[in-house]
């Protein structure tokens, strides 16, 4: 199954030097992350307040407690590995074939399987400061603490990570452009393309090939000369790299 789409895919990357990855939520299901959106992700479970309104800035301001509740549940898994589909795209990068991995998670995923270059447009799990003083904890402290951790210094400690109603690190979305802009290759996956500004960004690429992986289709039409709608990590487990 997919023999043929993963022969195509396989010759997009054996005649591109310069490939970017753009992926979401999709990459890290096969991990045991949860997405979002999907029929059984968390955006269709029921809670006391929708997840959109506790993962907001005015939320974690006004009710800390609550936001950290769910936030440790549904978005700190720390056990979490790596899958083939991270794998992979770390292999491509040492190769000399990819440039960087732009991506709308926060798990961290891509560094742990070794991707280096790596654009997280809406922040990470792993790094949380002090309000008050900027000191900077890592996400087992903040997981392993209860109610609303606090720094040494009396402060609130939030994660970084870009919370509805707060807007993008611009450094980060830069580096990010100029990654796609300069791209011979963009390969989508594991992403709906319905979250923005972040998905808007693929406008940004004007190479050679462009070419989609996910289980369904994404929100928007982006002209790709491959979409195989399937695992990211099953179809990227049998590219070899050469």
């Amino acid at each position: 199954m997919y023999e043929k789409e993963t022969e195509k895919l396989q010759k997009i990357i054996d005649d591109s030097r310069r490939i970017v990855f753009f992926g979401g939520a999709g990459v890290s299901t096969e991990s045991g992350i949860p997405d979002f959106r999907s029929a059984d992700g968390i955006y269709h479970q029921q809670y006391k307040y929708s997840p959109e309104q506790v993962v907001s800035h005015s939320f974690f301001m006004n009710h800390p407690e609550v936001f950290y509740d769910f936030y440790r549940e549904k978005m700190m898994d720390l056990d979490a590995e790596p899958n083939p589909a991270h794998l992979k795209l770390a292999e491509l990068e040492k190769a000399g074939r990819l440039t960087a991995v732009v991506t709308q998670n926060i798990d961290g995923l891509h560094q742990a399987a070794g991707s280096r270059t790596v654009y997280e447009l809406h922040g990470s799990i792993h790094r949380n400061y002090c309000m008050k003083c900027g000191k900077f904890y890592d996400a087992r402290y903040v997981k392993d603490s209860e109610g609303v951790p606090c720094c040494e210094c009396g402060g609130i400690i939030k994660p970084d990570v870009v919370l509805y109603e707060e807007g993008l690190d611009q450094t980060v979305v830069q580096g990010a452009v100029e990654a796609i802009a300069s791209a011979d290759t963009l390969i989508i996956g594991g992403t709906s393309l319905v979250v923005y500004p972040a998905a808007g960004f693929i406008d940004y690429f004007s190479g050679k090939h462009l070419a989609v992986i996910n289980k369904s289709s994404t929100g928007r039409e982006v002209g790709a000369e491959l979409s195989i709608f399937a695992p990211i990590g099953e179809i990227m487990s049998r590219i070899k790299v050469k």
